[in-house]
This record gives C-alpha cells, sequence and structure tokens, in this order.
C-alpha cells in the first residue's frame, strides 16, 4: 500500500474516532446511541432533543390501541385481546399496558400521542422507508444526507456518534466524531506522546487527536459503560444507554442531540403473547424512556434538563391492521409516534382520526396517514431549537414548503 493511501485511511480512522485505541464495542442489535455536540464556536445551548428510532416498524395499534373506536375489535380479532386492560387515553384512544410509566408521563401532562402518522413513503420496505425517514425526503434515495445533520449544520453544530456507525439522520456534517464504550484500559500517556509527534506534521491528524483528547480529558464525559449492564440483556442495556444519553445531555454546554436506535420491533408472528415480542419491546422502551427522565431530571440539587428536552420516539412505519396467519401483522404505513419530555405540551392525543372499517384503510389494509411525520419534525425543530420556518422548508425538508408543522410544545 502506498504512503499516500495509509496515510488517508489514517487520517479517516482517527477523525471518525474519539479516541485512538477506544476500542469500539460490537453492538449487534444492541440499542444504539448516538449525539450532537455543542456548535463550532463552542456556544452552549440549552434545550435538548432526543430522537429514539424503532427499526423494524412498531404496530401503532398494538403500542396505541384505539380500544374505542366502533370497529377496534372486529379489525384486529386476536390481537385486540390484550391481557391487562389498556391504559386510558382521551377519546377512543389507550396504551399497551406495557406502557405504565409513559402512561403516567401522559397524566402528568409530559406525554403526547401523534397517531395515524407516517411518511410518503408507503411500499412496505425496511430498507427504503428506513432510508425516507432519516433522510426527510419524500422517497428512497432522494436526499443522500440525514435531516437532523442539516438542522445541525444550519446551527453550526459538530455530530458526535456514541456507536460503530453514524446514522443515517445525522449524516451529512463533516465534523462528526465517534466514541464507543469500551472495556479496554486507559492508553498509557508514552503512547499518547508518541501520536503527538507522530501526527505532528499533518494538520487533520492533529486536530483530531486533539479533539480526542478534550472529550477525554474533560471530567464531566463519561469514558466507560457499564459493560455487565450492556451485556444483560436488550432491557438492561437499553436503560444503561439512554442513563448514558441523560448523563451527556445533562452537562452545561454539552450536546443538544441524542439519537437513540432500538431495533427488533418486526412482530410478524406472535404478537398479543404477553411476553411476545412487542410486549417485552414496549416494556424496554418504557423503561428505558423513564430512565431517561430521571437522569436529565436530577434530584433537587442539579439543573433540571428534563425541563427543556423535547423526545420524539419514531419509527419507519406502521403494520396492518388486521392479524396474519402467524397472529402477527405485516407490515404497513400508518402508526404511532411518542413526543414526550418536560417542554412538551402533553396530556393530549394529536390525531385526525381515519377509522378503521376496510373502507377507511389505506389500501383497504393500513392504518390510513393523516399526519405527515415531517410536520412533527419541522413543529420541534422551529418550536424547540429555533430554525425558521424558510430554512427548513429549502435546506432541511427540500420542496416542503407546503407541509404546516405540528406544534407539540407549551405555549
Amino acid at each position: 500500500m502506498s504512503t499516500d493511501r495509509m496515510l488517508t485511511g489514517r487520517r479517516e480512522f482517527v477523525r471518525r474516532a474519539a479516541w485512538v485505541g477506544a476500542g469500539a464495542m460490537a453492538v449487534g442489535a444492541l440499542p444504539r446511541l448516538s449525539l450532537a455536540t455543542p456548535n463550532a464556536a463552542g456556544q452552549a445551548t440549552t434545550q435538548r432533543l432526543a430522537l429514539v428510532v424503532l427499526r423494524g416498524g412498531m404496530d401503532g395499534l398494538g403500542a396505541a390501541p384505539a380500544v374505542g373506536d366502533p370497529d377496534f375489535a372486529a379489525a384486529r380479532g386476536p390481537l385486540a385481546q390484550l391481557q391487562e386492560a389498556a391504559l386510558p387515553l382521551e377519546g377512543p384512544f389507550a396504551l399497551h399496558p406495557a406502557l405504565k410509566q409513559l402512561h403516567a408521563l401522559y397524566g402528568q401532562g409530559e406525554l403526547a400521542v401523534i397517531h395515524a402518522t407516517g411518511l410518503p413513503y408507503k411500499e412496505r420496505s425496511h430498507f427504503d422507508a428506513q432510508q425516507v425517514l432519516e433522510s426527510g425526503g419524500t422517497q428512497p434515495y432522494q436526499l443522500s444526507t440525514g435531516w437532523l445533520a442539516r438542522a445541525l449544520q444550519v446551527q453550526g453544530q459538530r455530530g458526535m456518534a456514541i456507536s460503530t456507525a453514524v446514522p443515517l439522520v445525522l449524516r451529512g456534517n463533516d465534523e462528526i466524531d465517534t466514541w464507543a464504550p469500551s472495556a479496554l484500559p486507559e492508553p498509557s500517556p508514552d503512547l499518547v506522546a508518541r501520536l503527538q509527534r507522530l501526527y505532528a506534521g499533518d494538520p487533520a491528524l492533529a486536530q483530531a487527536l486533539a479533539r480526542a483528547r478534550g472529550l477525554r480529558q474533560d471530567p464531566q464525559m463519561p469514558v466507560g459503560m457499564d459493560m455487565a449492564a450492556m451485556q444483560g440483556g436488550a432491557r438492561n442495556a437499553a436503560v444503561a444507554l439512554t442513563r448514558k444519553a441523560g448523563e451527556f445531555l445533562a452537562r452545561p454546554g454539552g450536546p443538544q442531540v441524542a439519537v437513540i436506535e432500538m431495533n427488533g420491533w418486526d412482530t410478524h408472528a406472535n404478537q398479543a403473547a404477553p411476553n411476545g415480542a412487542l410486549a417485552n419491546n414496549l416494556r424496554t422502551l418504557d423503561a428505558a424512556l423513564a430512565a431517561l427522565r430521571e437522569t436529565m431530571k436530577g434530584d433537587g440539587s442539579t439543573q433540571d434538563w428534563w425541563a427543556r428536552t423535547v423526545v420524539l420516539v419514531v419509527t419507519e412505519f406502521g403494520r396492518e391492521v388486521a392479524v396474519n396467519g402467524t397472529l402477527g401483522t405485516d407490515h404497513g404505513s400508518g402508526g404511532v409516534a411518542f413526543a414526550l419530555g418536560g417542554a412538551v405540551a402533553g396530556g393530549r392525543v394529536l390525531a385526525d382520526w381515519p377509522g378503521l372499517s376496510r373502507a377507511d384503510r389505506f389500501e383497504g389494509r393500513d392504518l390510513r396517514i393523516t399526519t405527515d411525520l415531517r410536520a412533527v419534525f419541522k413543529g420541534v425543530l422551529h418550536d424547540h431549537l429555533k430554525i425558521s420556518q424558510t430554512v427548513l422548508s429549502r435546506d432541511v425538508f427540500p420542496g416542503s414548503t407546503d407541509l404546516r408543522s405540528v406544534s407539540l410544545l407549551r405555549g
């Protein structure tokens, strides 16, 4: 290999690594976290945003059943029968009984439910739908960068990913550092000094190493993860990760944005089982979001960052209304999203409800989409992060001028 190619590869490695020798842990199916740091000028930001992406297509009518819809029981069949009573919301809506802590937040005015929501894309492919969800376009591969990356770039924010790969929603900003939990020991001062001398003649490598040293030397920057918790099952991993996200976010001058990814929502079989994939995933989500709130809320002696936080929970598509032959659901379109946080005007369900009769469904199969998810994103970016509607419609979600933002925040 030529010297030039070796240097280029090394630059890329160091630029993408928050510490040389950090030993990024391969997370596989475990949840993943990405962050966006303060802007390049070092200016502190006070608002916080967490985007939770549920990969696989969460069943919106399973997570937030419309039990009061006159067609619900017939449309859902055995999926309408829950082991415990659904947790009531306003109107015909409820929450799955596994979402007890989210239901408590709803009662406290910190959770809003956005129902019959989804993307312009309706062709039922996980990969294409996730590309649209994260790029902010209207069709797959129309845009190659992420809507959140474009939004942060407007504000001069630098990205940081706590993952082995940066999710698409944060790609498009060249200033992306990566950091991953590691069980390896800290690099020795001698190794650091040798790296400094080695990279002294290369500005790009020297700057990347300096940024990495700054992250590791910050006494408020967590430098390890509870590896036992991360390896102790999906729920422990999710709780550990969201607590870590809360620690990062609840720092003066800390990251403004976190992106948390959770897998396993493709429930084609045995969806109604009390300990099946959907119920267990909902319990995990409930525990993880409660842990995030607890960490950011503080204990009275620390600053309450939860009061200035919005958490958006989204998925690439919903499921078909009817049960399939294996007592699960197949890929659909319309679903549900959650918005929670101290900055959210909660205790309400936002839904232009289309109904569940076969004639009311999209293609006779799916919950019909009446709220575009991009309108939810636009509302939060405008009201919470103070990005102008002009910039949102032109740069962040191109061609969305006619798409009216959904307001979710307290007045």
